[in-house]
């Protein structure tokens, strides 16, 4: 059920994490001490998601309270993300990726094309600088819990292009988890043809709906 997702990315990405490959040596590497942390945050992330099992996005929401994270109030909330955008705004700067806010909650559009190989899962090498990048900056801003999701056009079989857009998701999660995202912030899903942001009549809009979107949504109390 794809509810309960978060967690069960959460315990997948860590048990990948406790070895893996730098993109740019090939060196294996282990970090006991972030090993350790991610594993007794999971613990908590466990429990908040049995509290609520109706929203994948509550139970992210839930865990990173489990976890120690403090929620953001009131007023606060407008500042934090402003500081989050420009900073993101400034890291993203000429990498291909739009950057919009949506009330109080940032949008990350990142276009299959420069994501990832012609129906393809494993994210091109050229891009994993631009996801360490939004790794760093999702560190620095930690009071956020991340939904990511796949999309695709309307071309092609529906149940391929859900596989697709779920799969690839997982890369980019998996990505994020590598360069120091706490896995159970995140909430991964993949929708398919469900949403279209262009036309899927023009060659330009089918390549806009290919596509993962990070939607990064303050912690709120």
């Amino acid at each position: 059920m794809r509810k309960f997702i978060a967690v069960a990315i959460a315990a997948a990405l860590v048990l990948a994490g406790c070895q893996t490959q730098d993109p740019y040596t090939g060196e294996q590497k282990t970090s006991h001490a972030t090993r350790g942390a991610i594993f007794g945050a999971l613990g908590g992330a466990a429990i908040g998601a049995l509290t609520n099992t109706s929203s994948g996005k509550q139970a992210a929401r839930n865990a990173l309270i489990g976890a120690g994270i403090g929620a953001l109030a009131g007023g606060a909330v407008g500042g934090y993300m402003d500081n989050q955008e420009a900073r993101l705004r400034e890291r993203l700067r000429d990498a291909g990726v739009k950057v919009r806010r949506e009330g109080n909650n940032i949008v990350l559009e990142m276009a299959s094309d420069i994501t990832f190989p012609v129906n393809g899962d494993q994210v091109n090498p050229q891009f994993y600088r631009t996801l360490a990048a939004v790794g760093e900056v999702l560190n620095e801003f930690n009071r956020t819990t991340i939904q990511v999701s796949g999309h695709t056009d309307s071309t092609g079989d529906d149940r391929y292009n859900l596989d697709l857009s779920q799969r690839r998701a997982n890369a980019v999660a998996y990505i994020l988890q590598q360069n120091g995202v706490m896995p159970q912030r995140m909430y991964v899903q993949g929708f398919g043809e469900q949403y279209p942001v262009a036309s899927n009549a023009t060659v330009p809009g089918r390549a806009r709906n290919r596509r993962v979107e990070i939607q990064i949504i303050p912690l709120t109390s």
